[in-house]
C-alpha cells in the first residue's frame, strides 16, 4: 500500500507526450505573437530602420513620428469618432433586439415559437441579396445616414439561437412561476430577474457584436458617401489597401523622410491604433466570455 503524500511517478511516455504538447503550444504562441510584436516595434521605429529591415523584434531608433501624424489627421479622428458611435449604439441596438426576440422564444407557453424558429433558421441559409437590401435601405431614406450602419444588421439569428438556448437551460422555470405568483409582469421579470442572471451570455453577445461593428467597413462602402460618416476601418482600407495617404498626415513630413519609408511606418502605426481598443476591452469581459461560450455550447 502506498504511503500518504507519496507522489505517483508518471510513465516516461506520458512525460514525453506532455513535453511535446508544451513545445508545440510554445511554437504556436510564438508564431501568433511575433507578427504582433513586429508590427508594434515597426510602428515605434524610424522609417529608415523599417525600410532597411533592421527591425525584427525591438524598436530601432525609437520614434513616435507616425503616431503624432495619425492624431493630427482630421480624417482619422473622424473615423475614430464614427466607429465608437457605431460600435456603442450598434451594440446596444443588437442586444436589445436579440433579447426581445430570444426571450419569448425560450418561454414554453409561447404559442408558435417553433414555427418562428424555423422561419428564423431559414434566413441563416437564404437571404434577399445585396441589391434588394440596398434598394430597401434606399426606399427607407437611410442612405448616407448612421441608421444604414445599424438597422440592416440589427440582430444576428445565430446570436438569437445562443441566447434562447441560454435562457432555456440556465434560467430555472420555477423563478418565472414564483414571480407570477408575486404579481410580477413579464417585462419586469425580464429586466429584474432574467437579465441580471444572464451576464455571461450578454458579455459574449456584446463582445461579438462590438467587434463586428468595430471591424465593419463593407456596409460603409455600400451605403455611405459622406466622408464625415466613414468609420475607421473604411478609412484604414483606403490608406492601407488603396494607398491613398491622407495629406494631413504627411504635411509636416520632409520629402526625404517620406522617401525613406515614412508611409510604411505609418501603416504599422495605423494597425496598432485600430487594434488596441478591442484588445483593451477583452480582458474586462474575459471571465464572462469564457463562461458564456461554454454554457451556450454544452447546454441545449
Amino acid at each position: 500500500m502506498q504511503a500518504a503524500g507519496t507522489k505517483i511517478k508518471e510513465p516516461l511516455g506520458d512525460r514525453l507526450f506532455l513535453l511535446a504538447i508544451y513545445v508545440f503550444l510554445t511554437l504556436l504562441m510564438m508564431a501568433v505573437l511575433y507578427p504582433l510584436v513586429y508590427i508594434v516595434s515597426s510602428s515605434l521605429s524610424s522609417p529608415r530602420a523599417v525600410v532597411s529591415g533592421q527591425v525584427w523584434l525591438y524598436p530601432v531608433e525609437f520614434s513616435l513620428r507616425a503616431y503624432k501624424s495619425i492624431f493630427q489627421s482630421t480624417q482619422l479622428m473622424y473615423g475614430y469618432y464614427n466607429t465608437i458611435v457605431y460600435t456603442v449604439f450598434g451594440t446596444l441596438i443588437n442586444l436589445l433586439f436579440t433579447i426581445l426576440l430570444a426571450y419569448p422564444l425560450s418561454v414554453k407557453k409561447f404559442y408558435g415559437r417553433n414555427a418562428f424558429m424555423i422561419l428564423l433558421m431559414i434566413t441563416m441559409f437564404f437571404s434577399g441579396g445585396l441589391i434588394p437590401t440596398y434598394l430597401l435601405v434606399k426606399d427607407l431614406d437611410m442612405l448616407d445616414t448612421r441608421w444604414a450602419m445599424w438597422l440592416p444588421g440589427a440582430l444576428s439569428v445565430f446570436q438569437v439561437v445562443i441566447a434562447r438556448t441560454f435562457f432555456q437551460s440556465s434560467i430555472p422555470h420555477e423563478l418565472s412561476e414564483a414571480a407570477q405568483m408575486d404579481g410580477c409582469r413579464d417585462a419586469r421579470y425580464l429586466i429584474s430577474v432574467v437579465l441580471p442572471l444572464s451576464k455571461p451570455i450578454l458579455a459574449v453577445m456584446g463582445l461579438m457584436y462590438a467587434v463586428g461593428h468595430w471591424n465593419a467597413y463593407f456596409d460603409a462602402l455600400i451605403y455611405l458617401r459622406s466622408e464625415k460618416l466613414f468609420p475607421l476601418q473604411y478609412v484604414l482600407r483606403n490608406l492601407l489597401i488603396l494607398n491613398s495617404s491622407d495629406p494631413e498626415m504627411l504635411a509636416n513630413t520632409a520629402g526625404k523622410i517620406r522617401e525613406q519609408g515614412f508611409e510604411q511606418a505609418l501603416k504599422y502605426a495605423l494597425i496598432v491604433v485600430a487594434s488596441v481598443p478591442v484588445l483593451v476591452i477583452y480582458p474586462f469581459v474575459q471571465r464572462h466570455f469564457v463562461k458564456g461560450v461554454m454554457i451556450g455550447s454544452l447546454k441545449g
